[in-house]
């Protein structure tokens, strides 16, 4: 079956400018606080990267490997964390940083248990969010866009582990067929 991209929903250039954006906001929230940027792996690689290189104070970096989809194109509806944290996060103020929060479930899952750490704080940072998705009610506290429910690619998000690699963010068409 043949992948068939649209055009992009989300340029590179448009992900470049609301990322320094972030960056600002980020760093004026947190200067003077010790803060811990958690990225979730494997799909927001890129975004965390750019993200990290825009807010301009001193952190700590960590990552987790989370896996939910199981290769495929819907939620497994099981969370299973693969890696743990290298960081000790008692006491400081953790940002996690998602690729995309749909039904929620696997932020709500990461909260729960990053918070048995007993950190001063954690707020989630994602980069797209599907509001129509959402099954399980979760602050977000840092956007870069909203999407319709569609299912994308690139910019780190996958189709069973392709298109990571696109700079851009795509719809996925499976010829002419949403899934």
């Amino acid at each position: 079956m043949e992948r068939i991209f649209g055009r992009p929903i989300v340029t590179q250039e448009e992900m470049r400018a609301r990322i320094k954006e972030l960056g600002k906001q980020i760093a004026n929230d947190y200067t003077g606080k010790d803060l811990v940027l958690v990225g979730v792996l494997k799909g927001a690689y890129a975004f965390y990267a750019d993200l990290a290189r825009a807010i301009r104070i001193p952190m700590r970096v960590d990552f987790l490997i989370v896996a939910s989809y199981g290769g495929q194109s819907k939620t497994s509806g099981k969370v299973k964390v693969i890696t743990e944290l290298t960081e000790d996060i008692k006491g400081k103020d953790v940002l996690l940083v998602e690729d995309i929060v749909d039904s929620g479930l696997t932020v709500q899952y990461l909260i729960k248990t990053l918070t048995k750490h007993k950190p001063k704080s954690i707020k989630v940072c994602t980069l797209l969010s599907k509001p129509e998705r959402r099954t399980i009610d979760v602050a977000l506290d840092y956007i870069g866009f909203k999407i319709p429910n569609q299912y994308v690619v690139g910019y780190g998000l996958d189709y069973q582990q392709k298109y990571r690699n696109l700079p851009y963010l795509a719809v996925l068409d499976m010829d002419g067929d949403q899934e």
